[in-house]
């Protein structure tokens, strides 16, 4: 009996410090101290706990630090131990941590049950089981971006596409028009006409209207109209339409087939009317998908006319009153023998256009080139989230007097969109912070280098690391209106942190500069008073967290011999006071080497009691209880370094 009794004891003492131990580590898990918290909780492990709190908490640890296969390990042993009990968002750190190490084929299985317990996620909206290694390339770029999509609350369950900007009005083709009892035979959906709908933009809100017809005199016909372009006066407007017969009848080639051309209407009083045919198209080609250079005198356009290099080509007229130049094809450096298609010149001359030709995603995706002011420029693909294994084309960027405003519309046939085809804005306007400070010994202020400082996001994820030089200085490139900490540490001095709110002001710089204190000074380690519960000796686990501080000091010196002393205040009877302290000098002490540390590195641990007060404060006398706290405290000494 008694020793079932031992053993049930020997138990409870056991699962007591076991739970003390994850308290701990998660103390320093919440201070972003994930080394340290990574340590205990393979402790706790030890010991036998593996619950889903410490297997994923590990995977965090490791997660936060951008460690993938580390991360990808714990996840893995949680999921595998626990299943269905496991949150969904650490079943997507697991596949992001799979596809961080290239194993798309695991990542796969994962994302079919992540898509399972959370259909209406964002994060799986691009989700594609069938190209599974150009998704998660995708993916890869994505996560470096910080732009904002929306999808366009005028969008129907039909096809639309294409923006352009004038006076307040959004200008696009769509196919809603269920009216019209002609349906296209490509998609069986009906022919496209141009819509506008009111933006209104308050501050950084913008509310659209309904979408309506143009105002215009027989613009839309039963046929196509789409991709549009304006004259900076607003009086002239260039639109692509299927060739169609003064009588609104469609004329076809010899083979039987329909072309696009380009059309211009001038608007007189609130109509655009006067509708002309330009004099470059032709029945046997199409010509189509126009816009116009800054200054309104080069208008570029598609064309599949021949003597181009593919499939269809970009070139460009010049224009000089009502009279055009011949058509110049803008050469190899941005046609294919693929298909370039809507192009788009920004107030900054940059080019834009659509590609399946060059590397690309899948399909059509968006490039820009700087080819307007340099002819050997080579095109960029814009990656995600402009483009995708999808259709991405009709790239439009709001004409703006602020350079970092990069607000803008694109056009996709993405899965999850409204339709077959969807009009996304885009935000990614530029407003990057710095943080910056230097590194300094709290106690002397002066300069400390050699210093690790960890920037940190408001989850808890280290962005980034770096080590002080001889100046001591840090600094980091942020976002706007983001969270953060920065958290300075180096051997043999306590961390410190500082939290940072960034707000929406571009390039502004916070000071934020680190104050380590030293835990040595002179012949001693110096902490944080450790705190007792009144009347025990059991070492609590705020005061385990200091104490931490003795073991880092000691493991960074293996040779390091000490000594403790434990002192209390004066109330309660000398010789009880005395033997509390000399309890509390030894738990203190056994907590010390159940962290690794040798017992003969502790040379000594003996409690004084009263005996050495450092104030007035002794028997019988009137003090303050901060001022009987002084009195309370622990002294760790260096016999031998």
């Amino acid at each position: 009996m008694m020793k079932t009794k031992t053993l049930i004891f020997l138990f409870v003492l056991s699962s007591t410090f076991m739970i003390a131990q994850e308290k701990l580590a998660d103390k320093f898990f919440g201070n972003f101290s994930y080394i340290k918290a990574t340590e205990l909780y393979k402790e706790v492990l030890k010991k036998g706990d593996t619950s889903v709190h410490v297997l994923t908490r590990l995977g965090d640890c490791y997660y936060n630090n951008s460690k993938s296969e580390d991360a990808a390990l714990w996840y893995g042993k949680a999921l595998q131990k626990y299943d269905k009990d496991v949150s969904p968002e650490y079943i997507y750190k697991y596949i992001q941590s799979l596809r961080s190490l290239g194993n798309y084929t695991e990542a796969d299985v994962w994302m079919k049950k992540f898509t399972e317990i959370q259909n209406n996620d964002t994060r799986v909206k691009d989700y594609n089981p069938e190209d599974i290694s150009k998704y998660n390339e995708l993916a890869k770029t994505e996560k470096d971006r910080v732009v904002k999509l929306v999808n366009m609350p005028f969008n129907s369950k039909y096809s639309d596409f294409g923006s352009f900007i004038q006076n307040g009005q959004l200008y696009f083709a769509s196919s809603r028009n269920t009216d019209e009892k002609k349906l296209y035979s490509w998609n069986q959906e009906p022919f496209l006409d141009i819509y506008s709908v009111s933006v209104d933009k308050e501050g950084d809100s913008i509310s659209y209207g309904s979408a309506d017809f143009i105002n215009a005199e027989k613009i839309n016909t039963d046929y196509h109209e789409a991709s549009i372009a304006i004259t900076n006066d607003g009086k002239t407007m260039y639109f692509t339409r299927d060739n169609v017969s003064k009588k609104n009848k469609v004329k076809y080639d010899k083979k039987g087939t329909t072309h696009l051309k380009l059309y211009k209407a001038k608007l007189v009083g609130e109509t655009w009317t006067d509708i002309e045919e330009l004099p470059f198209n032709d029945d046997v080609f199409s010509t189509g998908h126009p816009t116009l250079s800054p200054d309104n005198n080069t208008l570029y356009f598609v064309s599949d006319r021949e003597g181009g290099l593919g499939q269809t080509d970009i070139y460009k007229v010049e224009i000089t009153g009502d009279s055009y130049s011949d058509p110049v094809n803008l050469g190899e450096k941005i046609n294919t023998e693929g298909r370039e298609m809507f192009p788009f010149v920004s107030q900054d001359s940059t080019f834009y256009f659509s590609s399946d030709g060059h590397l690309n995603l899948g399909f059509l995706d968006i490039f820009k080139s700087d080819i307007i002011k340099n002819e050997d420029a080579q095109p960029e693909n814009l990656g995600a989230p402009y483009n995708s294994g999808y259709d991405d084309f009709a790239f439009f960027m709001n004409p703006s007097e602020d350079e970092n405003d990069k607000t803008g519309y694109f056009s996709s046939n993405r899965p999850d969109g409204q339709g077959s085809d969807d009009i996304y804005s885009f935000d990614a306007s530029i407003c990057l912070q710095t943080i910056k400070g230097i590194t300094r010994d709290a106690n002397t202020n002066e300069i400390l280098p050699g210093a690790t400082v960890k920037l940190i996001n408001e989850v808890g994820k280290v962005l980034e690391e770096i080590e002080t030089k001889e100046d001591g200085a840090y600094e980091f490139t942020v976002d706007c209106n983001k969270k953060y900490t920065v958290i300075g540490s180096k051997e043999d001095f306590k961390d410190d942190l500082k939290e940072v709110t960034t707000d929406n002001k571009h390039e502004k710089e916070t000071e934020a500069d680190l104050y380590l204190e030293p835990l040595i000074n002179d012949n001693q380690i110096v902490i944080n008073p450790i705190f007792f519960d009144f009347d025990k000796s059991n070492i609590r686990t705020d005061a385990q967290y200091e104490l931490e501080n003795i073991v880092d000091v000691m493991r960074a010196h293996p040779n390091m011999v000490i000594k403790i002393e434990s002192h209390t205040d004066s109330r309660g009877r000398d010789k009880y006071n005395e033997k509390l302290s000399d309890r509390r000098a030894k738990s203190t002490r056994d907590y010390i080497i159940s962290r690794g540390i040798a017992p003969e590195r502790i040379e000594s641990a003996i409690g004084y009691g009263e005996t050495q007060l450092l104030n007035k404060c002794s028997n019988g006398v009137k003090c303050t209880e901060e001022e009987h706290q002084l009195n309370r405290r622990s002294y760790f000494y260096i016999l031998k370094e």
